[in-house]
């Protein structure tokens, strides 16, 4: 059946482009989590809207589930299909459709990568503001997918907030025009904003229309060393209140390790248990006097310990390569990921309490923290021993995610700050939202994919 399923779809769409040798099956069957083997029926490589809408047709015929894809970057397995499912990729819809330069909007294809986008930003003499180390590789379709932040979000927000208008085609196949570039809409739901951050599960975003905006002052880039978490929390304080911020990332002297054994430079000499890189405008002498009087009175304090001023755009790229570099240094390591946020308020005491929560869950194992203090939202990175099994390490790891959800539930937190929930964190989604919450998750899942075959078991057991 499953073969008579594959000769309907490709008499329906002869020319759909239709992967099925074992290489592209496991390729194309799984993100960067690798905690599943991939097992996919087939890649469905489609090329326009209708072949995308004829293929939702087809999978509703014949009930087979369907698995949106973009750049499988994703953390948190929401592009996985390891059950038989369509991986649908819009790899191939990866163009600039057009660019309104009264509205500063450009319209593309969902498949086109984060890195391009904003190329053809530059190019406009514009920029599309989000932005992470995954530029390259990412694709705008999965970005919308996951509301995703990055290291910008202090000064321009989330992909939400640059979205104008989202064609999607929903479960029955429909083609959705949402939006469509308005900038006041009070004519009922606001469909888009529900599409932003539902992991494929409502729909497939075929089309965006994306808000640009003018680029920034001149911007500098600080590297900060300091003694501990309290220090953060005060120098984040003293920074925002002194300079305009663009972005505020931390990491820990563990991190800055595996980086510098991955071929960054040190920056700043001595082992130090925090570092800060921020970067601010200093489009003038009084703003760059400002920036050297914050730094100055958090020495006096006490909080800063030591830091670099970059003096050229090299030197500021080498010095966001310290943050930027992470990921990358750690995937050998097989780390399993927490991705959680709270309110800035609520940092510091959470901080204090998961810090004495990993040290006594983890006693024997390494773990790496990173993230965005800015806007509250923390990456702690488990490394995989040697010693444990891939099956004893995960159950671990689980083990204590459910007390850290327990922990974020008491803060006002959230399991998922920007990687999505897909299937590692979905037995987790209670500690963020209620159970009146979900239960409308599931009714709006209903409504707009009346048969489940888009992305089943991700977000929503």
């Amino acid at each position: 059946m499953t073969q008579q399923a594959l000769a309907e779809l490709t008499a329906r769409l002869p020319g759909l482009r239709l992967l099925t040798e074992a290489g592209d099956l496991e390729h194309y069957g799984r993100d960067w989590t690798r905690r599943w083997t991939p097992a996919p029926l087939a890649i469905a490589m489609p090329a326009s809207i209708e072949e995308v809408q004829g293929i939702v047709r087809w999978a509703n015929e014949c009930q087979v589930a369907i698995v949106p894809s973009g750049g499988r970057t994703g953390l948190s397995g929401g592009a996985v299909a390891a059950r038989g499912e369509l991986v649908l990729s819009l790899a191939r819809m990866n163009r600039v459709l057009g660019f309104d330069a009264v509205d500063r909007m450009l319209t593309v294809q969902p498949g086109i990568a984060l890195e391009a986008v904003q190329e053809a930003a530059r190019g406009q003499g514009l920029i599309y503001p989000v932005d992470f180390a995954a530029r390259g590789s990412c694709s705008i379709g999965g970005n919308i997918a996951t509301n995703a932040g990055g290291i910008r979000v202090i000064r321009y927000g989330n992909t939400r907030e640059w979205i104008g208008g989202l064609k999607v085609v929903a479960g029955n196949g429909e083609l959705l025009d949402l939006n469509r570039g308005l900038v006041k809409n009070s004519s009922g739901y606001d469909f888009r904003q529900l599409m932003i951050g539902s992991e494929g599960t409502l729909g497939i975003v075929v089309e965006a229309s994306l808000r640009l905006t003018d680029p920034p002052p001149a911007a500098q880039v600080m590297l900060l060393a300091l003694p501990d978490m309290h220090a953060m929390m005060q120098v984040f304080a003293l920074f925002r209140a002194r300079l305009t911020l663009q972005a505020f990332e931390f990491f820990t002297e563990v991190a800055l390790k595996h980086v510098l054994a991955h071929g960054a430079q040190r920056a700043i000499e001595g082992n130090h248990p925090f570092y800060v890189v921020t970067e601010f405008e200093a489009a003038d002498e009084r703003a760059q006097e400002a920036a050297l009087a914050a730094f100055e009175q958090g020495l006096e304090q006490g909080w800063i310990s030591d830091g670099v001023l970059a003096q050229s755009d090299a030197q500021a790229a080498a010095l966001w390569r310290l943050r930027e570099g992470i990921t990358e240094s750690l995937a050998p390591h097989k780390p399993y990921k927490n991705d959680v946020s709270v309110r800035i308020g609520a940092l510091p005491a959470f901080l204090q309490e998961i810090q004495s929560l990993l040290a006594r869950e983890y006693p024997q194992i390494e773990v790496v923290w990173f993230g965005h203090i800015g806007d509250g939202n923390l990456h702690i990175n488990v490394l995989k021993p040697e010693s444990l099994s891939d099956a004893d390490f995960i159950a671990q790891c689980e083990h204590v995610t459910q007390l850290l959800a327990d922990t974020l539930q008491r803060h006002g937190g959230s399991i998922s700050a920007e990687h999505g929930i897909g299937l590692v964190k979905r037995a987790y989604l209670q500690s963020t939202r209620s159970a009146a919450e979900i239960a409308l998750m599931r009714t709006v899942k209903a409504a707009f994919d009346p048969n489940g075959i888009l992305n089943p078991g991700k977000l929503l057991i």
